[in-house]
């Protein structure tokens, strides 16, 4: 048992990408890329978009989560204790 909690808090504490499979309005299959957590960033939404289309480039249809912080606005220079939750629909060309 201590060793199924102890893989949930890495596992956790690491942060995960997850993508999803969307059809859009227009009926084009796209990617939902949600990299949301302390762990990650809108970089990691963009390595998995590439990672997950293999390599033929994507188009993003949108973003949604919360926008990085202003350098004035950190607490001795770290985002302290916010959420983040970031999301990302692409398209791969």
């Amino acid at each position: 048992m201590n060793k199924i909690l102890a893989l949930t808090a890495v596992l956790a504490i690491a942060g995960c990408t997850t993508t999803s499979d969307v059809y859009l309005k227009n009926g084009e299959q796209g990617l939902t890329i949600d990299c949301s957590g302390e762990a990650n960033s809108w970089a990691s939404c963009y390595e998995k978009a590439d990672a997950s289309c293999a390599g033929t480039g994507y188009r993003i249809v949108g973003t949604e989560g919360t926008p990085s912080l202003k350098e004035s606005e950190k607490t001795l220079g770290q985002d302290v204790g916010n959420f983040k939750s970031r999301s990302v629909v692409v398209v791969c060309k």
